[in-house]
């Protein structure tokens, strides 16, 4: 208990002092340069992160890829992250690491929270993870995830911290040659789920819920008139 108290401490000063080294109250005060949002990724397999790396990118957002624990510590004491994507497996749900990941994702923002942190659960045996996580309140995805709903997440936790503005909702309507990348790596890796709906046109998603809209109502409105008919 010693080690980890010991750890934690060390990374809350670390992380949550957004400067990363020590003002002295004397020294003038300047404008801080605005700096670029910082993703760290905790992935061994190589096609995975290269997935993940192609995905951010594509947002314009800085990412670091690191294989496991120890440089994935070495990384955190820097202060330049926002956001950790983990996969789960590599970390465990008991070990040192963990605690403190849990610890540092749950301070709030105004308490002085600069990360937060996204794991990746493997397809098979994720529900094992799941229900602890679910039990810890940490957010978390399953392979293989759907695309825009990956970014909705991603760009939800950023915002919790202030890296980015706004979140992202508009990721399934995109045009233009970052949203051609990001199909692209969807079908040429094993990470991303298919989903042709998010390539749908508004008007065919609109043409698609008019026609729910309609076939509801006349499910709804055959029941009403066979209210009566006791066959």
């Amino acid at each position: 208990m010693g080690q980890v108290a010991f750890t934690w401490l060390y990374f809350a000063v670390v992380v949550t002092d957004g400067a990363g080294f020590y003002t002295s109250p004397m020294a003038t005060p300047s404008s801080p340069a605005p700096r670029q949002v910082g993703l760290l990724v905790l992935e061994d397999d190589p096609r995975n992160a290269t997935a993940l790396r192609q995905i951010l990118d594509s947002e314009g957002w800085r990412v670091r890829v690191v294989p496991d624990l120890k440089m994935l510590h070495a990384e955190l004491k820097t202060a330049e992250y926002s956001l950790l994507i983990a996969n789960v497996g590599l970390i465990g749900l008991d070990s040192p690491t963990f605690q403190v990941m849990r610890e540092l994702a749950t301070v709030p923002e105004e308490e002085g929270g600069r990360l937060r942190v996204l794991f990746v659960l493997p397809e098979l045996g994720a529900g094992q993870y799941a229900t602890r996580l679910e039990a810890d309140r940490l957010p978390y995805v399953t392979r293989p995830f759907h695309l825009h709903d990956f970014l909705e997440k991603v760009s939800d936790l950023l915002v919790e911290v202030k890296a980015i503005a706004g979140p992202l909702r508009m990721t399934r309507y995109e045009f233009g040659a970052a949203r051609k990348k990001k199909k692209e790596a969807a079908r040429t890796t094993s990470m991303f789920a298919s989903r042709d709906s998010y390539s749908y046109s508004e008007e065919e998603i609109a043409e698609y819920e008019k026609a729910e809209s309609e076939a509801s109502k006349s499910r709804r409105s055959k029941l009403r008139t066979n209210l009566g008919n006791p066959h």
